[in-house]
């Protein structure tokens, strides 16, 4: 095994969304592990405080003493992005990402690692240019498609970059 892809899943979804299930089907084929952590019976408090433990359960499914790769889309990759700056990771994969949370006291921050970014022109929910932002901010990869939040229509474009980006992890 190269390692752990832990994939989170965004507020109105679950561990078997079709973006996660599709990251999954792609680590497992390049030989690593992949984890989707539950985190259906936070999201039901509607609570932004529960982002914190939304993070503990990530890290919480994040094995000690092998390769991790933190992965998630919207509220999935803010919790991807918070559980690198508290273990060791390899890179990060974010897909539809807020910089921050109305309610939630913390801006989105990541560790300095490897980061690439999916993000949609026509993000209803996530402005895009909070996404360029970071991007540029820390010289992220950004990939930039003509879709909405969900990236309903990219999910296979998704797979394939999150399949270049763990090949090019090694």
């Amino acid at each position: 095994m190269k390692g752990t892809v832990i994939l989170s899943h965004g507020l109105e979804s679950g561990p078997q969304a079709t973006k996660v299930s599709a990251l999954a089907g792609v680590a497992t084929a390049l030989g690593w592990a992949e984890l989707r952590p539950d985190y259906r019976d936070l999201d039901a408090r509607r609570d932004p405080r529960e982002i914190d433990a939304r993070t503990r359960r990530a890290l919480g499914h994040a094995p000690a003493r092998s390769r991790v790769v933190f992965a998630g889309s919207s509220m999935g990759a803010f919790t991807s992005g918070l559980a690198s700056l508290e273990r060791t990771c390899e890179g990060l994969f974010l897909m539809a990402l807020p910089v921050g949370i109305p309610g939630y006291s913390r801006a989105f921050e990541a560790g300095a690692v490897p980061t690439m970014l999916v993000h949609g022109w026509h993000d209803e929910l996530c402005p895009v240019d909070a996404a360029i932002d970071f991007a540029r901010s820390r010289a992220a990869t950004l990939h930039l498609v003509d879709d909405d939040h969900r990236l309903a229509r990219h999910v296979d474009y998704c797979a394939e970059l999150f399949r270049r980006f763990l090949a090019d992890l090694g």
